[in-house]
């Protein structure tokens, strides 16, 4: 009888030393899981944020930059119905998470940590329980967690992308049809879609949208919040501001350099009310790099230059210059 047990407790204690070793491959592939997506640190982080007037909620037309599907915004003021940005929404955050999830995504991110420690430690999520129930009380907390995180990310997305506002924009939306490609603009590779232009967009409104580009990914990477705001409208910088808060959180800085126009062409122009309304699709150049800020070691990215393309909004009002309103990445 003796021997009975001590084969049951060597056979339990291998089995939690297992499931440890899996607590500890798993809490070190979260942290790398979530830094993945600091390869696209650049302005806007790579998501879809802004607002784009009335239009905000309908997939502007397809270009030759750009021939696919610009993304949904992720991140926007303006509510569903409405062409004005709400003061008293809070934006909606990208990503992973805390990125994604506000209050949700949190606690599901704290859900998952508080029993990958449990499990590493041997108390697990629900206190200790000994022998065979301690395994199947681990496996069951590793199957609550998915859960919780799937439903908090499930939660989120009902709450921040509407679905059906987009589906009912491009069911009734027209096809755009094929924009003619400019010429004579010393090179910026513009096309213009007079039959989708009500807003005449001029050679001068190109070479706005290219020094915008240049100096907005500058601006970005000196963490420069006051010249931001002179380049691009007070809710494209709440979500630079937060997204910069995130990184010096991180003890990290991005860093875009050799931003270069590639090619790029008119998606929509429009007036609204008192304001002008531009979307443009960029194809650019550019080195995307995360640095440790003591140590200037690359985390992120690369030292060589990758190209991007994504899907520009540009607004302007009496008496101003165009700034950036909007950020779409492309599918």
């Amino acid at each position: 009888m003796p021997g009975i047990w001590e084969t049951h407790m060597k056979f339990s204690l291998r089995s939690r030393n297992l499931f440890k070793t899996i607590a500890v491959v798993l809490a070190l592939a979260l942290p790398t899981a979530l830094a993945i997506s600091s390869a696209d640190a650049r302005v806007g982080g790579g998501s879809s944020s802004g607002s784009r007037g009335s239009r905000t909620y309908s997939a502007p037309p397809s270009t030759t930059t750009a021939p696919g599907s610009a993304s949904q915004f992720n991140r926007t003021y303006t509510q569903p119905g409405t062409g004005m940005n709400s003061a008293a929404a809070a934006p909606a955050r990208g990503g992973l998470f805390g990125r994604a999830g506000g209050f949700m995504g949190g606690l599901a991110a704290g859900f998952l940590g508080a029993g990958l420690l449990g499990m590493l430690f041997g108390g697990g999520l629900f206190g200790g329980l000994g022998g065979l129930s301690s395994i199947l009380g681990l496996i069951i907390q590793i199957v609550l967690v998915v859960l919780v995180v799937r439903l908090a990310m499930s939660w989120w997305q009902r709450r921040h992308t509407p679905q059906a506002a987009y589906a009912n924009a491009d069911a009734g939306a027209a096809p755009g049809p094929q924009p003619n490609q400019r010429s004579g603009l010393g090179g910026f590779g513009f096309g213009a879609n007079a039959n989708n232009a009500p807003l005449e967009i001029k050679p001068n409104d190109y070479e706005s949208f290219e020094r915008l580009l240049g100096e907005i990914q500058a601006a970005w990477s000196n963490e420069d919040v006051a010249k931001l705001h002179t380049l691009a409208t007070p809710e494209m910088v709440s979500y630079f501001e937060q997204d910069l808060a995130q990184n010096r959180a991180r003890n990290v800085v991005n860093k875009v350099t050799d931003v270069k126009l590639l090619q790029g062409d008119l998606a929509e122009a429009w007036r609204e009310g008192e304001t002008d309304y531009a979307t443009v699709a960029l194809r650019f150049a550019l080195t995307d790099k995360t640095l440790d800020r003591n140590s200037g070691t690359v985390v992120a990215g690369s030292e060589q230059p990758g190209e991007v393309t994504e899907v520009w909004t540009f607004a302007r009002r009496p008496g101003s210059g165009w700034e950036l309103s909007a950020i779409q990445q492309t599918n």
